[in-house]
């Protein structure tokens, strides 16, 4: 194939619109720009808005991780305030936050990453039929048991929360719903079916012996339920090798609750560990359609360049940690809390490690809601009352399902003066910086093989779709 330049987008099962630029040499990518092509707002909607708005405001940004959005934003509020939640009422929000990200990894592997494995290019494989039957979009059997199950484990949101998405009950203080024995129980059940299903369907084998896969070579044995299936085709097409990142993984800390989380912070930049340091975070703007100076969100700005002027070419900034991009997300949580089998994949680093990682959490995320679960105190507060003071500043700092999520507040005369968000897909999509360095996707698209007359590669869709991307959250 000659040099040529190819625009694939706008991708479909991508949750807002996606573009990306990709220059072709040889019958492969030879350079990548993400493009996010709807600018939303939402940091300017929140300007002269009272604090507390921000938790009705917030979740609206998404529907598919709008609990996510609540957390931050509480979080963010209480750290203003100089408070922590009630201890109850910081684990019925971080059960809450577990249910959400579990129902996206679910729908991720189900209905937006394996459903491409189902189209005709691949008829032929040994694999193919059996994908088909399982993953055609709209119509195989694991989709609808995966939607079903998906509705049953949420729910425990409907219990908690009154309603998903935009529930308004994580609050700074707390939770406004307190946990009876009878919601205990009730919420044990939902647990258990959802339990069985994950045993049943996803991964053909109890959940406990996902969770203790130790090494590749024992990753590559399995041959359990849907799981199996994926492996088998990853083997096939050497998906382990294809879309490799940087080696560098951020994770905030998931499901923060009384001085713990369910899995832990900091940053790994190919096998050295360092603790987080989130002063050290800037936005550069050099190739965002954005006005202004590279910034610490905390002392950032949204402002439009109305003239989108060149070189800019994305709505979304580029975020940079010590002046270096990091890849987030399920993959890069397991790294970071040390699990023998994630920290033996980054050696691949690709599609395979991205899934695999998803897979994984959906394992252990389960074993940490069941005893989450039976740790909440029915008869313990799950409210205390917080006062927001008249100006001050607050970060809130979550895990949503596709990574790190960050929230910074500035409150001037009892009013929102400003309001940043960096959500997972801003820093896994961002474009590049003022060094010319490209974000993560775009340098994991180098070296995907394009072939004749394909003008939405599957390779490209494949490790796309591997970083999940939710491109409302990054533009907001």
């Amino acid at each position: 194939m000659s040099d040529t330049t190819l625009l694939v987008g706008p991708f479909n099962r991508v949750e807002g619109d996606l573009e990306i630029r990709l220059e072709i040499s040889g019958g492969q990518v030879s350079a990548a720009y993400a493009n996010s092509p709807l600018f939303r707002g939402f940091e300017r909607m929140l300007l002269g808005k009272g604090p507390m708005d921000a938790l009705t405001i917030t979740p609206r940004i998404c529907g598919i991780c709008s609990i996510s959005q609540s957390i931050a934003a509480a979080r963010a509020l209480a750290d203003a305030a100089g408070v922590q939640p009630a201890p109850e009422g910081a684990k019925v929000a971080a059960l809450l936050h577990a249910v959400e990200n579990v129902s996206d990894h679910l729908t991720h592997f189900n209905l937006f990453f394996m459903p491409d494995f189902a189209r005709p290019e691949y008829a032929g494989r040994a694999w193919h039929d059996r994908t088909v039957t399982r993953f055609t979009a709209g119509q195989g059997s694991a989709l609808r048991a995966a939607t079903q199950a998906r509705a049953q484990l949420l729910h425990i949101v409907g219990l908690l929360g009154g309603k998903w998405p935009h529930t308004l009950a994580i609050q700074p203080g707390g939770v406004t719903r307190a946990v009876s024995l009878r919601d205990r129980a009730r919420m044990s059940a939902t647990l258990r079916a959802f339990r069985s299903y994950l045993e049943g369907t996803v991964f053909g084998a109890p959940l406990e012996e996902v969770a203790d896969l130790d090494s590749v070579s024992d990753l590559n044995a399995w041959r359990g339920g849907d799981m199996g299936l994926f492996l088998e085709i990853a083997s096939d097409l050497g998906l382990d090798q294809m879309g490799q990142g940087t080696g560098r993984y951020m994770s905030f800390g998931a499901y923060p609750h009384n001085g713990q989380t369910g899995f832990v912070a900091g940053l790994w930049d190919n096998g050295q560990r360092r603790a987080l340091d989130t002063s050290q975070i800037a936005e550069d703007l050099s190739h965002a359609w954005m006005l202004g100076n590279a910034a610490h969100p905390s002392q950032g700005q949204t402002v439009p360049d109305e003239d989108m002027r060149d070189p800019s070419y994305s709505w979304c900034k580029a975020p940079r940690m010590a002046g270096q991009t990091v890849e987030t997300g399920a993959f890069a949580r397991q790294v970071l809390d040390g699990h023998a089998l994630a920290l033996e994949m980054t050696s691949e680093r690709g599609v395979r490690a991205r899934v695999v990682g998803r897979l994984l959490e959906l394992a252990r995320t389960q074993v940490f809601m069941e005893a989450l679960l039976a740790d909440i105190n029915p008869d313990a507060p799950f409210m205390q009352t917080v006062s927001l003071p008249k100006s001050g500043t607050g970060e809130g700092l979550v895990e949503a399902a596709r990574g790190a999520l960050g929230h910074w507040l500035q409150i001037e005369g009892g009013k929102i003066a400003s309001y940043q968000i960096i959500a997972p897909t801003t820093w896994n999509f961002s474009p590049r910086d003022t060094g010319g360095v490209p974000g993560p996707v775009e340098a994991a698209l180098v070296g995907a093989p394009v072939g004749p007359g394909e003008d939405t590669p599957l390779s490209v869709q494949h490790i796309v779709r591997s970083f999940d991307p939710c491109m409302v959250c990054t533009v907001h």
